[in-house]
């Protein structure tokens, strides 16, 4: 038999050595961030604004004052963990609709609705946390300025109580500039639709705030303690 070269010994270990290391493991891809609910936002037909994803299987709808403490209870106890848990992972869908309740509530609400969509929840849950200050504002009103707004068109008294009320700082805040809200807060049709929200609520039977609808039917529960179990349920 022929003595194999140095070269072709070479050869031959190298394929071998080829041929016994074995193939790296494959990389698996990289795991795809789940999508954050929380920051989509938008504005609905029926005149409301909804937050998470609009295909979620659970659909909340909450009808809501921004002058109800009922409403303000809810927000701080509820709104948190219905965001992180529910709604950020797709779950549940959020909708608030204001109900509104007096002139003082229409203002704020009228003005709420000159935010962008994702800016309005975080307007309105400010304006709840913080309702005993522009509330007790309303409250230490004088009889003269009371007249004063009674005495003013629809569109002119609210302007005058956004001012009163000092929410022209809240709303700077969210991203509503002052040259917006001077737009806006003369805005007749916006200012119907909140009108017109509130008829349609009444035909839905709501009469109270806070109301809430899971999935169209309205629940007879509105504290976080009682709301929270029929979404973990679905």
């Amino acid at each position: 038999m022929r003595a194999r070269t140095p070269i072709a010994l070479f050869t031959g270990f190298a394929a071998a050595a080829l041929v016994a290391v074995p193939a790296p493991p494959a990389q698996a891809a990289p795991a795809r961030a789940a999508r954050d609910w929380t920051q989509i936002a938008a504005r609905t037909p029926e005149g409301g604004f909804r937050i998470g994803n609009p295909a979620a299987p659970v659909k909340l709808v909450e009808y809501l004052s921004l002058t109800c403490p009922h409403c303000a209870a809810f927000a701080h106890e509820g709104s948190a963990p219905l965001l992180r848990q529910y709604v950020r992972p797709g779950r549940v869908s959020v909708e608030y609709r204001n109900y509104v309740l007096n002139g003082y509530d229409l203002a704020a609400a009228f003005l709420s609705h000159c935010a962008a969509p994702r800016a309005y929840f975080e307007m309105s849950h400010e304006l709840l946390a913080t309702q005993s200050v522009w509330m007790g504002r309303m409250q230490a009103l004088t009889s003269a300025q009371r007249s004063e707004l009674r005495g003013l068109a629809p569109l002119q008294a609210m302007q005058r109580i956004v001012a009163m009320l000092g929410l022209e700082a809240v709303a700077a805040r969210h991203g509503i500039i002052p040259a917006r809200q001077r737009t806006c807060l003369a805005d007749q049709a916006a200012l119907d639709r909140i009108g017109t929200m509130h008829q349609a609520a009444e035909a839905l039977g709501v009469h109270g705030t806070p109301t809430f609808f899971i999935n169209g039917q309205m629940v007879q529960v509105n504290t976080w303690a009682g709301i929270e179990p029929l979404l973990r349920g679905r």
